[in-house]
C-alpha cells in the first residue's frame, strides 16, 4: 500500500532565508524553478548587496533607485555581462610584422632629408612589447652645428607586402631645430577602426620622433639625424598599445573583412 502525500512549495520566509546563502549562479538557477521562486530569488534586497559588492564603481544603489526601477539581478547580469566581455581574450592578429614594410619620408621646403623603407622584422623592438620601433642609422647631416629651426613634411606610410595594401599613419607639417641633443617630436590622430581590441577603439594617435646628435668630419662639426623612432599611443593613458594592438588595428585597413 502506498501513501501519496502532497508536495508543498517551502514558504517564500524560508526560500528568501536560504537565498541569502546563495552566491549568484546558484540564485539564478533556483529562479527557474517557478514563479514563486522567481519572486523570491529575484527581490531587490538580495541581489542589491551583491551588486554592490561585485559591482561597486558602477553605483548600482543609485542606478536601481533612478533608472526605470531596474530590478537589481537584471543590474547584476549586465555588469556580469560587461566585465566578460572586457577580459574576453581578442583573437590574434592576422597580421605579422613580416607581412609590412614601413615607409618614412621626410624633408624641408628645400631639401629632402630622408626616405626609408624598413621591413618589420628589421625594425628594433621596444623591449616591453609594445608598439614603438626604432630605425638606426639614418645618416642625414645637417652642413652645420648652428641650431636651425625648420619647416618639415613627414610622411609615414606603412605597407603591406607585394604592395596589396597602404595605409597612411601620418602625413603632416611642422618645425624641427636640427641641433645636437634636440628631439623633433610629431603626432597625429588615427581614425577608428570600428572594430578591434579596445586598447585601441577608444582613440589611438601615431607618434614619430627624431633623434639629432653632433660629428666632426674632416675638422667640420656637423649635426646628424641618426635616429627615428616610429609608434602607436593609446590617447587614454598616453602609452604605447601592445605589438598585437597596433597589428589588429593595421589589419582593419590592410586586409579584406571576411564575408
Amino acid at each position: 500500500m502506498s501513501l501519496n502525500f502532497p508536495i508543498k512549495t517551502p514558504p517564500w520566509e524560508v526560500l528568501a532565508l536560504v537565498a541569502h546563502h546563495l552566491d549568484p549562479k546558484t540564485l539564478a538557477i533556483a529562479s527557474c524553478v517557478c514563479k514563486s521562486w522567481f519572486i523570491s530569488m529575484s527581490s531587490d534586497h538580495i541581489w542589491k548587496p551583491i551588486c554592490n559588492t561585485h559591482f561597486p564603481n558602477l553605483h548600482f544603489t543609485d542606478l536601481g533607485e533612478q533608472v526605470h526601477h531596474v530590478p537589481y539581478h537584471r543590474l547584476y547580469a549586465i555588469g556580469h555581462t560587461a566585465a566578460k566581455r572586457r577580459v574576453q581574450t581578442p583573437c590574434k592578429p592576422k597580421l605579422s610584422l613580416n607581412n609590412l614594410i614601413f615607409t618614412i619620408n621626410i624633408s624641408t621646403k628645400s631639401s629632402h632629408i630622408v626616405t626609408i623603407a624598413k621591413p618589420g622584422e628589421e625594425l628594433i623592438f621596444d623591449p616591453n612589447g609594445v608598439f614603438k620601433f626604432d630605425v638606426d642609422n639614418v645618416n642625414y647631416e645637417c652642413s652645420s652645428m648652428v641650431a636651425v629651426l625648420e619647416d618639415v613634411k613627414i610622411t609615414w606610410n606603412v605597407v603591406l607586402s607585394g604592395w596589396k595594401g597602404v595605409f597612411t599613419m601620418m602625413d603632416c607639417e611642422g618645425k624641427v631645430s636640427f641641433s645636437p641633443g634636440a628631439e623633433g617630436w610629431f603626432s597625429e590622430e588615427l581614425p577608428s577602426p570600428g572594430c578591434c581590441s579596445g586598447a585601441v577603439a577608444s582613440g589611438v594617435v601615431a607618434d614619430l620622433k627624431l633623434g639629432f646628435c653632433s660629428r666632426r668630419e674632416s675638422g667640420v662639426g656637423k649635426v646628424k639625424v641618426d635616429k627615428v623612432s616610429v609608434g602607436i599611443l593609446s590617447i587614454v593613458n598616453w602609452r604605447y598599445v601592445s605589438v598585437d594592438d597596433g597589428l589588429r588595428y593595421l589589419q582593419h585597413f590592410l586586409v579584406p573583412c571576411d564575408d
